[in-house]
Parts: structure tokens; C-alpha cells; sequence
């Protein structure tokens, strides 16, 4: 393996939950894609002992040490699996020791992308989104991809990438990431535009088919300078009247990918994850990139 100064750094978030290995996967294949490195981050929660015994405290400490250990060596053979017979990305790992999500939160200031799995350890059962995924997403500054642990099979490579576009500023963000995306990988971009993010057409007897035209017309003047810089890309277009994260949700059963900016049209300042992106990220069968507005 060669390092190189300039190349993309990819984190994965390691705990030694099942989404946590079907991030390792994802973001192996990734780091192959974009010639990027891989760090391994596992973070150590402080230790809030309920009885004041030294004894328990450091022989506790010392587990999560040698956890820490064993869960990056069992990380670096499923990347070698990964990538056997590819680039091999350079891998590295860190340990950090702070509350979970701030400790993901600050390691993303510098990243390219972070890989979490849905849920972790200590999971409720029932929940999609766990705590951990849920808290990150509120507070990274990159891209941050969710990735389901309990698929039943690999996505197939040639189903297209998934993008849901609304005009927002980190919709546009999300725009570039997914031709990036596409290109990348070889396959179609279908670009979603939902034309509300509420059922209004029913409610006040809107004339659809007008609004549908002129859905067409915005979602072409979006994507056309971004056609003109991946026309590799083939794209096919989708225009539907309402309830984006329920289209995007079906929509996601035929894409291999999806991605959504942070928040969108109905965000407000101050927002750092919106109602949309956040159903997508929890219920898409998918892997799912939520991109951050620009600062």
C-alpha cells in the first residue's frame, strides 16, 4: 500500500454491530472507487461507574482497549476481503476517546465521506436509525452514508443511483455527489423531483398536468450544467406531485444508491437535518448519503 497526501479519506464507524461490518463493506468498495484511504474509528465512551471501585475502572478500561484491538483487526480482514484483487486503499485506524457522536461528529470536519451502520450495539428493538447514526447525521460536516446491516443480498451493480432534487442548497450539493457517484460507477442517474412536501394538489384541486410540465422544465434547468460535466451520465427524470420521502423510499428498491441533501425547502436557519432527508436515511432499503448544506 501507498499513501498519498492529496487522496480522499473515507471513515467507518466500528462498534461490532452488523450494520457496523456492512459499513465496512460499503466504504471498501467505495475507497476502491474513488482511490481513497480508509480510517477505522472506534470511540471510547468515559466510563461513568456507578460504584467508586478503582479495581472495576481499570480492569473495565482494559477491555475496551483490547475490544477496541479486536474490532479493527476483524475490520481490516473484511476490507482485505473486500478489495482482494483491486486498489487497495491505505487503512488506518483511531481510537477516540469521548461520547460517540461527538466523537464521529469531530473526526468529520476533514473527511470526505463518513460510512456508519443504521444501528449499533444497544439497539431498541424496533428502531431503523439508532441514536448514534441519528446524532451524526444531525451534526457532520461531510457526507455521511447510512448503511442497512441487515440486507439480504448485495444491491445489483448496474441499478442506478437515486437522487432526490428540490432546488435547496444542499440539494444542489447532493446533485453534484451523485453525478460524481454515477459516473463512477458506470450506471444511469435518476433524479427525483417531488413538486410539494405536502399533499396539496388533492386538498385545493390543483390542475396536476400543469405543474407537471413545469417540474420538468426546473428539474432540466437544474441538471443541465451538471449533464454538460458527466455526459457519461445517462439521466432519467421523475417528477411526482407530492410526499418526496415516500417516493424516494420506493424509488430506492430499484437504485443501488441513494442521495439526498441535508434538508431541504422546508428547512429552516439553524436546521441541520430535515424531515425528509431523515425518513430516507431511515427507511430506504439502500445505503442512503445524506450531504451536508455548504457552509
Amino acid at each position: 500500500m501507498t499513501e498519498s497526501s492529496d487522496r480522499p479519506e473515507i471513515l467507518v464507524g466500528i462498534d461490532g454491530s452488523p450494520g457496523a461490518q456492512a459499513a465496512i463493506r460499503w466504504a471498501a468498495g467505495e475507497a476502491a472507487l474513488r482511490d481513497a484511504s480508509i480510517t477505522l474509528v472506534h470511540v471510547i465512551a468515559p466510563i461513568v461507574p456507578t460504584w467508586p471501585i478503582e479495581t472495576i475502572e481499570a480492569e473495565y478500561a482494559q477491555w475496551q482497549q483490547e475490544n477496541a484491538q479486536h474490532l479493527i483487526k476483524q475490520a481490516r480482514a473484511t476490507i482485505d476481503e473486500v478489495v482482494e484483487g483491486a486498489s487497495v486503499p491505505m487503512v488506518r485506524d483511531e481510537i477516540r476517546y469521548d461520547g460517540v457522536v461527538p466523537g464521529l461528529a469531530a473526526v468529520s470536519r476533514t473527511a470526505s465521506m463518513l460510512v456508519l451502520g443504521s444501528r449499533g450495539l444497544g439497539l431498541v428493538g424496533g428502531a431503523v436509525l439508532g441514536s448514534v447514526s441519528r446524532g451524526v447525521l444531525h451534526r457532520a460536516d461531510c457526507p455521511v452514508v447510512i448503511v442497512k446491516g441487515n440486507a439480504v443480498a448485495a444491491p445489483d451493480q448496474t441499478s442506478p443511483v437515486l437522487l432526490g432534487i428540490d432546488g435547496s442548497p444542499a440539494s444542489e450539493a447532493a446533485t453534484a455527489f451523485a453525478f460524481d457517484e454515477a459516473s463512477r460507477r458506470g450506471v444511469e442517474l435518476v433524479a427525483l423531483l417531488a413538486w410539494s412536501d405536502v399533499g396539496v394538489f388533492p386538498m385545493f384541486g390543483m390542475d396536476w398536468h400543469k405543474y407537471e410540465q413545469q417540474g420538468h422544465e426546473l428539474l432540466a434547468e437544474r441538471l443541465a450544467g451538471w449533464q454538460e460535466r458527466y455526459p457519461d451520465v445517462n439521466v432519467r427524470r421523475r417528477i411526482v406531485c407530492d410526499r418526496p420521502a415516500h417516493w424516494l423510499i420506493e424509488a430506492a428498491v430499484q437504485a443501488q444508491l441513494a442521495v439526498v441533501g441535508s434538508r431541504g425547502r422546508g428547512g429552516f436557519p439553524g436546521m441541520r437535518l430535515g424531515s425528509v432527508s431523515t425518513a430516507v436515511a431511515e427507511s430506504a432499503v439502500v445505503p442512503v448519503i445524506v450531504i451536508p448544506e455548504p457552509s
